[in-house]
């Protein structure tokens, strides 16, 4: 089986390859300032939201994260992000969407010692740690917010229950995330089956493809200085660089990329 697809299977080997990967990855491309290692967001006409110099680089990333965390309002909250990569989704929220507290986990150690290097925001706190087991006490957060990382988790139910757990009642959850088209039935099965009520959602799958199509030149050759030779058809497909493999999955239909907002009940169901 190819890498690509053993990426995106189930069980302990998948989740095997990706504890390799991001630690190889931010060793990688940690002086490149390589600050998101999501796909990108960009509507028609483009979303032209207001940025500082720091953060217009990476525009169609942080657009992806305004997206998703900007559905509540998270002044004066304590929120939760789970598997925040490199920090730049986690830096963006907590500077301009001020809530009270942001906790930014991942399960990758030189990641987290790269976002507490890299970012300095008050309020803003990096820790390692498991999505799947989440080290913090019940009923913690106001919102937890998750942005194209749980396709790495060999059991997804059990980190929408660990999201539920860690919300406080009445709390949100802040989703967006993609699944092969063979995937969508058990992925719509287990958020059904989340301890959390469906607020809003849709397929945001047009606007990722276009914010690839912005980032595709700069990736590509990014990848291509970085990785060996064997690995660069691999960081393609993990860029969703054009013409690589999750880029055509998603303009034909074969991949679907979608967002979502969940609220914990106030009360016991």
């Amino acid at each position: 089986m190819p890498l690509i697809d053993q990426l995106f299977s189930i069980g302990p080997v998948r989740k095997a390859i990706w504890q390799f990967w991001y630690p190889f990855l931010t060793r990688r491309l940690q002086d490149e300032e390589v600050i998101f290692l999501n796909y990108a967001f960009e509507t028609d006409p483009p979303m032209g939201i207001a940025l500082s110099p720091e953060d217009e680089p990476n525009r169609a990333c942080v657009q992806l994260y305004h997206h998703v965390g900007a559905q509540v309002n998270f002044q004066r909250q304590n929120v939760l992000e789970v598997s925040c990569g490199h920090g730049g989704g986690a830096s963006y929220l907590a500077r301009t969407l001020k809530p009270a507290r942001y906790t930014a986990l991942d399960l990758n150690p030189a990641g987290v010692a790269f976002c507490k290097k890299r970012h300095q925001v008050e309020g803003l706190e990096f820790v390692q740690g498991d999505a799947q087991n989440l080290p913090f006490p019940d009923n913690s957060f106001d919102a937890v917010i998750n942005v194209e990382a749980s396709h790495c988790y060999p059991d997804f139910p059990r980190f929408l229950s660990e999201v539920g757990r860690v919300l406080k009642p009445g709390g949100y959850f802040l989703y967006a995330d993609f699944r092969f088209s063979d995937g969508i039935e058990k992925w719509d099965e287990a958020l059904k089956s989340a301890p959390l009520k469906f607020h809003q959602g849709r397929d945001i799958s047009a606007e990722v493809l276009r914010g690839m199509d912005c980032n595709s030149e700069r990736s590509a050759a990014l990848l291509d200085k970085k990785l060996p030779k064997f690995l660069h058809g691999l960081g393609r497909d993990f860029a969703g660089v054009k013409g690589s493999r999750v880029y055509n999955a998603l303009l034909n239909d074969g991949l679907f990329y979608r967002s979502y907002c969940f609220q914990k009940p106030s009360r016991p169901s």
